[in-house]
């Protein structure tokens, strides 16, 4: 698979837990990748994503930038 087909994947990833009602609940980084700890607003379900690639990672830090401001 290509960088950019990985990427939207993992975009896609992000996406689809957030319109569940999941948010972002921690982020936990080092060589591999970013692990995105996600927690549902309502129920007590955690879900964890592996994401590979820089433009997933520029993704989710710009969902959070966006959130927070």
């Amino acid at each position: 698979m290509s960088e950019y087909q990985t990427f939207l994947t993992e975009r896609d990833q992000i996406n689809v837990l957030i319109a569940k009602g999941y948010t972002i609940h921690g982020v936990s980084e080092n060589l591999s990748g970013a692990f995105l700890e996600f927690k549902h607003t309502s129920r007590n379900e955690t879900e964890i994503l592996h994401i590979t690639t820089a433009d997933a990672r520029k993704y989710f830090s710009n969902l959070l930038v966006n959130h927070i401001s």
